[in-house]
């Protein structure tokens, strides 16, 4: 009676926490696809997956639940979050589509993996699930379960994996591949762009050589003269000629 009961029923706390997290997992994985804004985006990836470490270690597979904490919620998310960071992905340059059907790809690959993964859940319906506390005591352990499904029973399609993973990452380098619109410069044409204008020399910053080092004060030239594009551009305009003959009236 007590192996029908673990069998056949879900226990109430399990219950209740799958209907709690599962629904918010569920909300999170949606506002992924819809947010504007790639950092938002990965934040609630980072959010779905410690939900399913939590499902793990409540369906009794504490490896698989580390892991999924460690591995990719703690290092390949993370890592994610801080090139976005340092980077940066604007809107605009992630609906730009680079290369010609990618988006349609995407669709009917996406369709294709929900597809399959819809009929794999279907497929467990099929007989009822002996638990894993169960096929552990069979197995002798945890660990050494997923040792043996990975590299004796399922060993390639564990190695075609490994490879679709690379061959995911390199379509990844592809994708963010930019199309450089103008020609390279040549260190002619930098040299001349450095050497042409008005001021060969780099500005001086605001109140350099002035009195008041102020950043709303216009820095001086070598030759003393007054240089108000040393202002930021909120300042310039209102105020700037009376404090250019300050300036003067100053250094006189």
């Amino acid at each position: 009676m007590q192996l029908a009961i673990e069998v056949g029923q879900t226990a109430k706390p399990e219950a209740v926490m799958f209907w709690i997290l599962g629904p918010l997992a569920v909300a999170a994985a949606l506002g992924m696809l819809l947010v504007k804004k790639a950092v938002h985006s990965a934040i609630l990836m980072a959010y779905v997956m410690i939900v399913l470490a939590i499902f793990y270690i409540a369906q009794d597979a504490l490896f698989l639940g580390i892991v999924q904490v460690v591995v990719y919620t703690g290092a390949v998310m993370m890592l994610f979050l801080f090139i976005l960071m340092l980077v940066g992905v604007d809107s605009s340059d992630s609906l730009l589509e680079t290369i010609k059907g990618q988006r349609l790809l995407a669709i009917i690959i996406a369709f294709s993996f929900g597809g399959t993964l819809v009929a794999a859940i279907a497929s467990t319906q099929a007989s009822a699930s002996a638990g894993l506390s169960i096929a552990n005591a069979n197995s002798g352990g945890h660990l050494q379960a997923i040792a043996r499904v990975i590299f004796r029973d399922y060993l390639f399609a564990f190695e075609a994996t490994s490879a679709l993973l690379i061959t995911a990452a390199m379509g990844a380098m592809i994708l963010a591949h930019n199309e450089r619109w103008a020609p390279r410069k040549t260190q002619d044409q930098l040299q001349r762009e450095r050497t042409l204008g008005n001021h060969i020399t780099p500005m001086p910053a605001p109140g350099v050589l002035a009195r008041n080092n102020s950043v709303d004060t216009p820095g001086l030239l070598p030759d003393g003269s007054i240089s108000a594009d040393s202002l930021p551009n909120a300042f310039r305009g209102q105020g700037v000629a009376a404090q250019i003959e300050a300036i003067e009236e100053g250094n006189k």
